[in-house]
């Protein structure tokens, strides 16, 4: 077995400030309700939200957590501490998974992933990361619990591609879920198996549907809904951009505190309020609260920090990019969301898109 430990540790992102005004740990009414020693296991740990988020869990959770990372690397400057413990290797590996439950594992945050636009190219190479090493894992925390060990809490970043084209007009928790994408069918596929295991009472199984968490680096993971970080980054910047989509497409944006916001509260959430709220809408999968936005208010508030920044955007729309990930419904509902106390930005940032942006565009403005 290989185990790596990264060097020492630094926030990776340097918007999220564990200040007031945006510490995501704000959004939680209850403590985390796991027990004092618990194992949390963290997959895709060293991805754009992995690292951010085993960064504030480590702030804000009991120092007495012993925390179990894996991805395919270990990220750069990434954490080492006596708690944190690295495993490096492909999910879809038996020994890897052998090494991830050596001891008994309390929580499990399933953040791995093969991304949308690598899914479409690479179909078999999806299945297997997406869907197949998913499932090993969770049949790993059936066979711990089965045999006397912790009911595991499973949180899982789901997305919101289980919605498919043509996208409906309005989107709310009781809208059907018809996935045009192969990511988004693997996606659905593990909602349904969670929904069977909660049902048998195997787990305690969380999705989090997710959208376009913004800004993300300039990196090739893969996600062909990374032209919403590009679209506000690079006239920022200084730099022409050519969007793959029209001024009125309409897009679901998410910043990244947010996200670890969502994230944080449906890990720490007791089982009975989450019941509660799940139970009688029979999924365990809820749509993430989003900023519904057309392209052309983006680059009205990008022109009250930059007048020249629109000027750079010039328009190629691409019809397929356009119809799956231009084309969301201003008209949204997040109910459930609202109910287990989720952060919703609208409300946060009392309905200023430039004050929006204008935070997220913060650690690629300052000096």
């Amino acid at each position: 077995m290989k185990f790596v430990k990264a060097a020492k540790s630094v926030m990776v992102y340097p918007g999220l400030a564990m200040t007031s005004d945006i510490n995501p740990i704000q959004s939680m009414s209850h403590p985390f309700d796991l027990p004092p020693n618990a194992r949390v296991l963290v997959t895709g740990a060293a991805g754009y939200v992995g690292q951010a988020l085993v960064e504030a869990l480590a702030l804000n959770a009991p120092r007495s957590w012993q925390w179990v990372l894996t991805d395919t690397q270990s990220a750069e400057g990434a954490r080492t501490d006596a708690n944190t413990r690295w495993v490096v290797g492909d999910l879809s590996e038996a020994w890897v998974c052998d090494a991830l439950f050596e001891q008994p594992v309390h929580a499990v945050v399933h953040l791995a992933g093969l991304m949308s636009g690598r899914t479409e190219q690479n179909v078999t190479l999806g299945e297997r990361i997406n869907v197949h090493a998913c499932l090993d894992l969770l049949a790993r925390c059936r066979t711990q619990y089965r045999q006397g060990g912790p009911l595991v809490r499973w949180l899982m970043t789901s997305s919101i591609a289980v919605y498919g084209t043509p996208l409906p007009l309005r989107i709310d928790d009781h809208t059907p879920q018809r996935p045009s994408l192969s990511y988004g069918t693997h996606k659905r596929m593990l909602e349904l198996m969670l929904d069977d295991m909660n049902r048998r009472g195997d787990l305690d199984g969380r999705a989090v549907r997710l959208s376009g968490v913004v800004l993300r680096p300039v990196l090739p993971n893969g996600a062909l809904s990374g032209f919403n970080s590009d679209l506000i980054r690079e006239p920022l910047l200084g730099r022409d951009y050519l969007c793959p989509v029209s001024p009125d497409a309409r897009l679901w944006l998410l910043s990244l505190p947010a996200a670890l916001a969502h994230l944080m509260r449906m890990l720490g959430l007791d089982h009975a309020t989450w019941s509660q709220v799940m139970g009688p809408a029979g999924t365990c999968a809820l749509n993430a609260p989003a900023w519904p936005v057309t392209v052309h208010e983006v680059l009205q508030a990008m022109a009250q920090i930059d007048p020249q920044a629109p000027q750079r955007v010039q328009f190629a729309p691409q019809p397929e990019i356009e119809a799956q990930f231009g084309a969301w419904p201003l008209d949204v509902s997040f109910a459930l969301a609202r109910q287990l106390a989720l952060t919703d930005e609208r409300q946060t940032f009392k309905h200023d898109l430039t004050a929006f942006v204008r935070q997220l565009a913060q650690p690629i403005l300052s000096p």
